[in-house]
């Protein structure tokens, strides 16, 4: 007999038949007026993570919120993931109620804004970003993928049929976003912190919300200390990275010594790694890359890191 309980599956399952940890960001959008509103939402997540020309973040929303309609029309926005202090989370909720207009919200918002990294820099329209945020994610919706380039915003009591897969008008209520990752903007502290390396105190404040439960309350868990657990450490031997190693270029091969510094590298990444050095080795006219290249490679993208 199953030690667990069947519950029925309903809208929103995963707040009403699930407890399921989500983060809390407010996403910023464009009015038509050129302001800046404001909404929360914890249906976010990263979708493309490696191997395309970009990298990008998943929305889902409700198709006539004020965001989604601001993303249909403008394409930009900004998630701003922000502290897990009850009165950060209380703003938060003060501006999640459906149907409210910019208009009529904006004016009892709390938040510091300040103007966007890339309009400072570029010129061009974007929305504000918080300045108590902890870090933000400047966005673009891919708007030609799944065919959704012709969703327009408009539709307030529900899009009529046909619907998308994956991007864009996806139900007659709903609405699924891919948004480019333009810019990681974060708070100093925490940014030092991953370049030198994280340590248990370097993690941010940042809150898991649990979502509506019932109908009177919104709840959220706020950060307690980080523990660390020791990854495993299942190091390659030399002979099967040198099998590796032989086989990634005709032109460009690699010292023991070379190899060594890769080996804890998972294997299901090592032909990436290896990959990497062989476009570098041939950037720089290097037919056998040793120890001293290795260190070069890695400083060079750890740089690279550090400027996205």
């Amino acid at each position: 007999m199953s030690s667990f309980e069947n519950l029925r599956i309903v809208d929103n399952f995963y707040q009403t038949s699930l407890f399921f940890p989500m983060p809390t960001v407010v996403i910023s959008t464009l009015c038509e007026d050129g302001s800046t509103t404001l909404g929360p939402y914890s249906l976010v997540q990263p979708y493309y993570i490696a191997g395309r020309e970009y990298y990008a973040m998943l929305l889902s929303c409700r198709n006539s919120s004020n965001t989604a309609q601001n993303i249909l029309r403008e394409g930009h926005c900004a998630l701003n993931f922000v502290d897990d202090k009850p009165g950060t989370f209380k703003e938060c909720v003060k501006l999640s109620w459906p149907g409210d207009k910019p208009e009529e919200k904006m004016p009892r918002c709390n938040f510091r804004r300040e103007t966007s990294l890339i309009e400072e820099t570029t010129g061009e329209k974007r929305p504000q970003v918080l300045t108590d945020a902890i870090q933000v994610i400047e966005c673009t919706w891919m708007r030609d993928l799944d065919g959704a380039g012709a969703d327009k915003p408009g539709e307030l009591g529900g899009y009529p049929p046909p619907y998308h897969d994956f991007n864009g008008i996806t139900s007659q209520f709903g609405a699924h976003f891919i948004l480019r990752v333009d810019k990681i903007l974060m708070k100093k502290q925490y940014s030092d912190a991953i370049i030198r390396g994280v340590k248990a105190r370097d993690f941010p404040p940042l809150p898991v919300d649990y979502g509506y439960r019932d109908s009177k309350n919104f709840w959220f868990h706020r950060k307690s200390w980080m523990h660390a657990e020791l990854l495993p450490m299942r190091a390659a031997t030399l002979e099967s990275v040198r099998y590796a190693a032989d086989r990634a270029d005709d032109t460009v091969k690699f010292t023991d010594e070379a190899l060594k510094t890769i080996l804890n590298v998972p294997r299901v990444f090592l032909p990436l790694v290896l990959k990497g050095c062989v476009d570098w080795a041939k950037e720089n006219g290097v037919t056998l890359i040793d120890e001293t290249h290795m260190k070069i490679i890695n400083d060079k993208r750890s740089k690279e890191k550090n400027k996205k």
